[in-house]
């Protein structure tokens, strides 16, 4: 293996390490910033230890090669972090301090001087503990510990596995996004949400917290005075806008918003944004944004880094894999199976580019014979295959099923306010997959302003607003019916650029040797099979992959992000004319 590093590796400061304020939906004055060098220890016991191995670099895992550790967590270990709370974190009158972790992969247990205050399952979601009570006024101790089950488990694990390979990587764990508090008043405002009601031309938002109390909102735009509002916690407030602004992938634009809620004061941001699905003027059901028929050309985004895996290893970085797919025509990113930093969504939403969010798939190891061979064989005949086979889909276990449903509840809570993202996808290829009808059913409940995608790729039951379509090997056929058709993956076309892969052993589904031809591969698909088909019915693409991770070496970037693998000129011009 050879260990790659991308442009930002060498700039890591351990002193200043992913600084910008986390949590972009909802930011105060009040912010201390806990990434940087913290202690740890890799145990065979759960009692808290008394040494420490050495120090890791928070938030990488100690998997990748960023932290400095370089050392697999084992499913039968705990993970120890220890580091000392800086000194302006003490008692304070009137005031709680509130610690919040981005995501910590698997299980956590958070200590603070000795005492146990948090236990959190879920390694993509973010999560927070009030402190206060357990401050002194002196040195506070934090400890984290973190398990990880990885794929010996059901818990939700993305494309991780203990045995990497091919299309499945490097497990990680532990803190993987940013630690940080945040001083409020003793009754603060937790949480906004914004909802645009488009064709009414009016915001709506409403305010959470604990307390009952009078609201004041205020919302900023460049084509408005702005407009202030009132109202209480825990009920919506309605804001006209006469002179609504759009936002879209050419026009992202955003609303500031500022709350107030006694001494307690958030800024967050919203936009005015409408998806859905209608027919066109043949009939044909059509992805409407703001509405008007738009296709989206997408691409598959895991989000893999060679030096921080999970993490990004910088803000920069994050936008430069937007950026740079948004500059070859691309306008939207198909997030797979992992959710990102909030950063990451904020990007999407500020420079214009709409996002499909996979949930973080999860069960016991799938049969291969079925979820893969099978399904592509089955899909390729039009034979509709249940997902009642439980056993084979790996999610036997009651626990598990219900484990899912809370954390897709949790994740399309987290990610509402975001406009970028327009299509929640529950299930992908049948990895994990349940009774994706009921499961849908709860999904549209929780929000019924997005797409669903019910089944990417096989196993579709005939829910959801999508026809969701893998193909990598056979002529396309599109056929109209009731739900918009979506070619959800595609592609996969490889290229093994010498100096810039991990691996000799490569993974991929059509190998070429040069960039010419693996152009033209790519060119000859998009003229044959996706062109022709969006008169028939076609209304969005997904290539695979934005990168190559690992041993899969399939995506238009080099892993390293250095190498642009096909001709931009050629993918924008392909991009022009992928249009309804």
């Amino acid at each position: 293996m050879k260990q790659l590093k991308t442009r930002w590796t060498e700039q890591i400061d351990r002193e200043h390490v992913l600084e910008e304020y986390p949590r972009p939906l909802l930011r105060r004055e009040s912010y201390v910033n806990l990434n940087g060098v913290w202690e740890y220890v890799i145990a065979i016991e759960d009692g808290m230890p008394q040494d420490y191995d050495g120090e890791i670099l928070v938030p990488f895992s100690p998997e990748a090669s960023l932290s400095g550790v370089n050392r697999q967590l084992k499913p039968a270990e705990y993970l120890w972090y220890r580091r000392m709370l800086p000194s302006q974190v003490k008692p304070e009158e009137g005031k709680r301090w509130i610690l919040n972790f981005g995501a910590v992969d698997q299980y956590a247990v958070v200590y603070v001087n000795g005492k146990i205050l948090k236990k959190h399952l879920g390694g993509y979601l973010p999560f927070s503990v009030d402190v206060t009570d357990a401050l002194e006024e002196e040195a506070n101790e934090l400890v984290v510990m973190v398990r990880d089950y990885s794929d010996a488990s059901y818990y939700s694990r993305g494309k991780q596995r203990l045995n990497r390979g091919g299309m499945f990587y490097t497990a990680q764990s532990g803190i993987w996004q940013t630690v940080w508090m945040e001083l409020v008043p003793d009754q603060h405002i937790e949480d906004i949400v914004t909802m645009p009601l488009y064709d009414k031309k009016i915001l709506r938002i409403k305010v959470n917290s604990r307390f009952r109390e009078n609201i004041s909102v205020m919302v900023y735009s460049e084509d408005m005075q702005p407009i202030q509002a009132e109202g209480i916690t825990g009920r919506c407030v309605d804001i006209p806008l006469p002179y609504m602004h759009s936002w879209s992938p050419e026009d992202p634009y955003l609303y500031s918003i500022e709350v107030r809620m006694g001494e307690d004061c958030v800024q967050s941001y919203a936009a005015m944004r409408k998806i859905s699905v209608e027919k066109d003027g043949r009939g044909i059901p059509r992805m409407y944004l703001n509405n008007q028929p738009y296709f989206q050309k997408g691409v598959l985004d895991q989000g893999y880094w060679p030096d921080g895996l999970y993490t990004p290893p910088c803000d920069e970085a994050m936008v430069y894999d937007i950026r740079t797919m948004k500059d070859l025509g691309f306008n939207m990113l198909r997030k797979h199976l992992k959710i990102e930093p909030q950063r990451w969504y904020y990007h999407c939403d500020r420079l214009g580019m709409l996002v499909w969010q996979d949930m973080v798939n999860g069960g016991r190891p799938y049969k291969a014979w079925h979820v893969t061979y099978m399904a592509t064989a089955m899909e390729f005949l039009h034979i509709k295959m249940k997902d009642s086979h439980l056993r084979l889909l790996g999610r036997k276990e009651e626990r598990g099923r219900r484990q899912f449903v809370h954390e897709m509840r949790r994740t399309m809570h987290h990610l509402y306010n975001h406009p970028s993202i327009v299509t929640w996808v529950i299930f992908n290829e049948g990895w994990g997959q349940f009774h994706a009808d009921v499961v849908t059913r709860i999904a549209r409940e929780i929000d019924d302003s997005r797409l669903i995608d019910q089944a990417s790729g096989w196993f579709d039951q005939g829910g959801g607003d999508i026809r969701s379509i893998h193909d990598y090997f056979f002529p396309l056929k599109i056929r109209p019916e009731r739900r918009v058709t979506a070619l959800t993956e595609f592609g996969g076309y490889s290229l093994s650029v010498p100096g810039h892969r991990m691996y000799k052993k490569v993974y991929g589904y059509r190998i070429y040797v040069k960039k010419k031809e693996l152009t033209h591969g790519y060119q000859e698909w998009i003229e044959r099979e996706v062109i022709p088909n969006i008169v028939k019915g076609l209304s969005a693409t997904v290539y695979t992959q934005l990168s190559d991770v690992e041993e899969e070496v399939n995506g238009i970037l080099t892993y390293d992000r250095e190498i642009m693998k096909m001709d931009e000129t050629v993918v924008r011009e392909l991009n022009g004319k992928m249009v309804l």
